[in-house]
């Protein structure tokens, strides 16, 4: 008798242990959203500008960073509309080709920002492991070439999102699924796990190689001959910059690409199994649910931090603050002060 009742008070705890809400994500998405859209608007635009007004001599690295802005800004643009279906608990009132759109320009920026980031830590690799062969391989021609190459891999990637993106009324609300409905879920996990091995997993691979030999490379001793000083000071900048460059690469991976793709691979595949063996994985899919919301907005927060890509390790910004500062304050002495200045230059 007590040992039915055991069994009967397990059932029912086992039953109702794993039901709960995720209200959540009401607050924390638009929160999040929010912030990654004006201060990612703000960065990018004053990545664009400079970029494409401020910069005199543009080099392939030039070009793999404005077209990473433009795919950042074009991203931040939808932000609106999920900080609104989220904070009104998900109630899309947009209709679904405005569904279809906003999901498909998530994951073409995600998937355009790491395939870009890729191609920025292959320049350098080959800038630095092999300088004599970086004059002909590297140039300004090849990168928009490679920038075009991007943009047609994502696109055409990313195209059975606008199939699979579609929204389905729930009680008063209509749902815009960030995957799909549960009719083409197991093609869309099929779809989807094609795409993060090709498009993050290999790239993923490709930087850390490409890292490692550059680390090596970077703590080889420098020989200078004839510049002295100079070129001792000139190598020592090189050095740093390729520093930085890794620094927030691989922050960028670690921080945003990879929690996101893990979270989210572990929540289909309970999903999937969940199909099979209910009870079995019900608690498994709950909390890789959650986990998985808790890592969206660190997928859309490369928003924010790839314009310091440009900013920290780039120097065509810090060059252009600096002779605007100089004219400036030229500008702002009087005259006799100015001619005494020039005369004294």
């Amino acid at each position: 008798m007590n040992f039915s009742n055991q069994s009967a008070v397990l059932n029912v705890t086992s039953l109702y242990s794993c039901r709960f809400k995720e209200d959540f994500k009401y607050l924390l998405l638009p929160i999040s959203y929010s912030l990654v859209f004006f201060f990612g608007l703000s960065l990018n635009a004053m990545a664009l500008f400079i970029i494409t007004f401020r910069t005199k001599r543009w080099t392939p690295s030039t070009v793999y960073m404005l077209n990473l802005t433009v795919c950042d800004t074009l991203y931040i643009f939808t932000l609106p509309f999920l900080i609104y279906y989220y904070a009104d608990a998900n109630d899309w009132p947009f209709g679904e080709p405005i569904c279809k759109i906003i999901r498909f320009l998530f994951y073409a920026n995600l998937y355009g920002s790491i395939l870009f980031l890729s191609a920025i830590s292959l320049h350098r690799f080959i800038g630095i492991c092999y300088p004599v062969h970086s004059l002909s391989w590297l140039s300004v021609k090849r990168a928009k070439l490679v920038s075009v190459g991007v943009w047609a891999c994502v696109l055409s990637c990313q195209a059975p999102v606008l199939y699979f993106s579609r929204t389905r009324r729930y009680g008063k609300g209509l749902v815009c699924f960030d995957t799909t409905g549960p009719e083409l879920f197991d093609d869309f996990l099929v779809y989807s796990s094609v795409i993060s091995v090709v498009m993050f997993v290999l790239p993923f691979m490709l930087v850390m190689v490409c890292y490692g030999l550059m680390v090596r490379k970077l703590l080889e001793p420098i020989w200078v001959s004839g510049e002295g000083q100079q070129g001792l000071r000139a190598a020592h900048r090189t050095k740093q910059k390729s520093v930085k460059m890794i620094i927030i690469v691989l922050m960028t991976f670690m921080f945003c690409f990879l929690p996101f793709h893990l979270t989210r691979s572990l929540y289909y595949s309970f999903r999937y199994l969940r199909n099979r063996h209910p009870e079995q994985v019900k608690c498994l899919v709950l909390a890789s649910s959650i986990a998985y919301k808790v890592t969206r907005p660190l997928a859309s927060a490369n928003s924010l931090i790839d314009p310091f890509l440009f900013f920290m390790a780039g120097q065509d910004f810090r060059k252009t603050m600096k002779g605007k500062k100089q004219k400036k304050a030229a500008n702002g002495l009087p005259e006799c002060a100015n001619t005494a200045l020039t005369t004294s230059l």
